[in-house]
């Protein structure tokens, strides 16, 4: 199981593993836990404490005992949503702190595997006409994955942003029969000589570049005569392109 989800959705690597090791064991009191665990007595006792402030496990007293149980998992759904609640409280004061910048970078770089999602998702949720790309190729699949750009184009759909992208033939078979099937979609190929490491995405006066190597990494450029110079040079492959 990818522990790293709860990691994102804020445990701790100790919550993680007391969660995990209490909704195996069932109903018990921290002894059990303690020893499936394999953590210190005092780091599992602060665990249950934190988890069960955040809602995700309970307990009763038998006697002077207390006796944990790990909520459905599908409380987590709960858990979240107080996560955004509380988030959106601040987040008007945040916005408010952003307007008082005095100065905006025009390029952000992002790193790894997390940062690439977090440009593709500002670049589908843009303000623009068409999502624009070029590039890409064996290495975007076998990094990111085939479901995760399926689910990408399904949200840039739900957002209803047409697409005309421009790949390399060997991504025809690799899932560019996939993508080109869904709806708001146009897809073209170039030969296989094509074939990069770096993706191009163009959305109104965002252009985002994607790397897709060992270390992943990507920028994110906002100016609209950047992007109007990538729009040329992605006409002149559209009409190249079959």
């Amino acid at each position: 199981m990818n522990e790293e989800i709860l990691s994102d959705l804020g445990l701790t690597s100790g919550e993680i593993k007391v969660y995990l090791s209490l909704l195996e064991i069932g109903s018990s009191n921290a002894g059990p836990v303690i020893e499936k665990s394999k953590l210190q007595h005092s780091v599992v006792h602060r665990a249950l404490n934190s988890l069960i402030n955040k809602g995700l496990i309970s307990y009763v007293l038998e006697g002077k005992r207390k006796i944990y149980q790990a909520s459905d998992p599908e409380n987590f759904y709960s858990f979240i949503e107080d996560k955004k609640e509380k988030f959106s409280e601040i987040l008007p004061e945040l916005k408010k702190k952003q307007l008082y910048s005095k100065t905006k970078e025009n390029v952000t770089v992002y790193r790894g595997i997390k940062g690439i999602k977090e440009v593709y998702n500002i670049m589908i949720n843009s303000k623009g006409k068409e999502y624009l790309t070029f590039g890409g190729g064996p290495p975007t699949e076998k990094l990111m994955g085939l479901t995760w750009w399926l689910n990408l184009h399904n949200k840039r759909i739900v957002n209803k942003l047409h697409s005309r992208q421009v790949f390399d033939y060997s991504v025809k078979n690799i899932g560019g029969k996939d993508i080109e099937k869904k709806k708001l979609t146009h897809i073209k190929y170039l030969s296989k000589e094509f074939a990069q490491f770096q993706e191009t995405v163009i959305v109104g006066d965002y252009v985002a570049i994607a790397v897709f190597t060992e270390n992943p990494y990507a920028f994110l450029i906002k100016d609209k005569y950047v992007a109007e110079g990538y729009k040329k040079h992605f006409e002149v492959l559209w009409k190249q392109a079959k």
